[in-house]
C-alpha cells in the first residue's frame, strides 16, 4: 500500500491560501487566521513608499497611490507593479529591505503598513539618518479555526502547517491551545522569526531557505517527503 501523505493546513488569508494550494496541487485544508480590513488614513506627502506585504501593496492601490515602491519581496513587488508602481524588490525580509534602502538612500519615504507590524522599519531608518514616516493602511483581523481545521487538529495524524508570518504562528499556537489540539504538527516556517513565534507548535520546525513563496513551496514538498504516514 502506498504511503499516505500528511494533510496540509493553510492559515494565510483566503486568496493567498488558495494560490499556494494551487501551486502545491495537493488537497489542503484552508482556515485563514487573519483577514484584511482596509482603512482610509490621511497619507502625508511622500516621494516613495515602503511596502512590506502584498496586502500593503493592495492597500496602497485602494488609496490611489502610485510612484516608487520599495518592496520586501518579489510577490509584494509583483502586486505593486500590477497596480502601476515602479517597484523594487529586496527579495528578502525586513532586515534585507532596511539594508537595501540604507544603501540607496532614497528620499521622502513613507512606510504603509498593517496595524500589527514588526521590524520598526520607519524608526530604524529615521534613526539611521534617513527620515521615514509611517501610516497604518490596514488591519489584519484575527479569525478562529474553521470546524474542518479543528477536526483535523483534533485527530492523531501528523499535520503539516506552512506558516508565513510570526503573528499567524502566534495565533495558530493560541488556537491549538484553545481547542486542546491533539494532532502532532510539522511547522514549515518562512523565516527564523516565524519559527521562534511558533516554537510551541513545533520545537524543531523546517525553515524555508529564503523568505519567499518559492522557497516555502519547496520546504513543504520536502516536509511531505520526509514525514509520510505509513
Amino acid at each position: 500500500m502506498a504511503a499516505q501523505q500528511p494533510p496540509i493546513l493553510l492559515t494565510r488569508p483566503e486568496a493567498q491560501s488558495q494560490r499556494f494550494a494551487a501551486r502545491l496541487a495537493r488537497p489542503c485544508v484552508i482556515s485563514p487566521l487573519i483577514a484584511p480590513r482596509f482603512l482610509a488614513p490621511v497619507v502625508p506627502p511622500h516621494q516613495a513608499l515602503i511596502l512590506t506585504s502584498e496586502t500593503g501593496a493592495e492597500a496602497a492601490g485602494r488609496l490611489g497611490l502610485g510612484g516608487e515602491a520599495w518592496c520586501v519581496g518579489d510577490r509584494t513587488a509583483e502586486v505593486a507593479r500590477g497596480l502601476g508602481f515602479q517597484a523594487l524588490s529586496a527579495a528578502g525580509d525586513a532586515e534585507v529591505l532596511v539594508a537595501l534602502i540604507l544603501s540607496r538612500r532614497p528620499g521622502g519615504l513613507l512606510h504603509l503598513r498593517g496595524q500589527e507590524a514588526r521590524g520598526e522599519i520607519a524608526a530604524r531608518l529615521t534613526a539611521a539618518g534617513l527620515p521615514c514616516a509611517e501610516v497604518v493602511g490596514y488591519v489584519q483581523a484575527e479569525q478562529p479555526l474553521t470546524a474542518e481545521a479543528q477536526a483535523l487538529l483534533g485527530g492523531q495524524a501528523l499535520v503539516i502547517a506552512p506558516v508565513f508570518s510570526p503573528r499567524t504562528a502566534e495565533i495558530l499556537a493560541a488556537e491549538c491551545q484553545r481547542i486542546a489540539a491533539t494532532a502532532p504538527l510539522r511547522l514549515v516556517a518562512m523565516s527564523p522569526a516565524v519559527a521562534k513565534a511558533g516554537a510551541a507548535l513545533d520545537p524543531v520546525p523546517l525553515i524555508a531557505a529564503r523568505p519567499d513563496g518559492d522557497s516555502m513551496l519547496q520546504a513543504v514538498l520536502q516536509a511531505l517527503k520526509s514525514r509520510p504516514l505509513a
